[in-house]
């Protein structure tokens, strides 16, 4: 397994699909990264040490992935949480932060469903 930017991407499969097991890189950052190293898409395990090297190095300089994406990502969340604004208070009651409604759905978000005593209505 060829291992860039500390993750073993996948030898069976082509190039522009196994880069995107890398946090922060998708489809079309892949195309890209491809497209300035001049690798036409071929299967890993193809590629010379040379490609994986300059695959390496273009990840590296021009892309922000894995460890630190995901570190910045979690400060960014903190820090709209220490202003108080409203994402930060979705965020920090486990809610949804984009404007979905709560009153149905949202189980993924808020988990399982929680019963409270006495909400039915009263029989008679």
């Amino acid at each position: 397994m060829a291992r860039i930017a500390g993750v073993d991407i996948p030898r069976d499969k082509r190039i522009e699909i196994s880069l995107t097991y890398i946090y922060g890189i998708g489809r079309t950052s892949a195309k890209e990264i491809m497209a300035i190293t001049g690798i036409e898409n071929k299967r890993v395990n193809e590629l010379t040490t040379d490609e994986i090297a300059r695959l390496r190095d273009v990840i590296d300089r021009n892309y922000l992935v894995e460890g630190d994406l995901r570190r910045e990502v979690q400060m960014n969340i903190k820090r709209l949480g220490e202003i108080g604004s409203y994402r930060g208070r979705r965020h920090r009651l486990n809610l949804p932060v984009r404007g979905q409604r709560t009153r149905t759905n949202a189980r993924t978000k808020r988990g399982a469903r929680k019963t409270v005593p006495g909400r039915k209505r009263a029989r008679k």
